[in-house]
This record gives C-alpha cells, structure tokens and sequence, in this order.
C-alpha cells in the first residue's frame, strides 16, 4: 500500500485503501500498522486533525482491528 508522509512527532506516515477500508499507520519507531474496515470520513478526519498523534489514539485504536504488518 502507498503511504503519504505527514506531520506527526508519532505517525511517520499513512495510506488508505478505499475497497477495503484499510488504514496503515507507519509509526515514528518504525513500525507498520493495519487497521481494518476504516470509514472513509475516519480516513479524512485523520488527515485534517491538528493532533494526528491524538486523532489515533482516541478515533481509531479504541474502535477498529489491527495487526501489525
């Protein structure tokens, strides 16, 4: 999956696959997650939050399944 940098002190960068509402976070330490059945909107909101760190932490890991990749 493509992933597209962006400005995070946490999140190194991220992707999305719209088919499968795949989300794949690459972590500052370098690691590689997928978190699966992601809405598109929870994608956009991601990528506007001012806080993407923050937006992870309270939008995504408490509600979707994930493994490392």
């Amino acid at each position: 999956m493509r992933r597209r940098a962006v400005t995070s002190a946490s999140v190194k960068s991220v992707g999305y696959d719209v088919s499968s509402g795949t989300l794949e976070l690459e972590y500052a330490n370098g690691s590689v997650y997928q978190y699966f059945e992601v809405p598109q909107p929870t994608y956009a909101g991601l990528l506007a939050a001012p806080s993407i760190g923050n937006y992870v932490n309270t939008k995504i890991k408490p509600y979707f399944d994930s493994a490392e990749v």
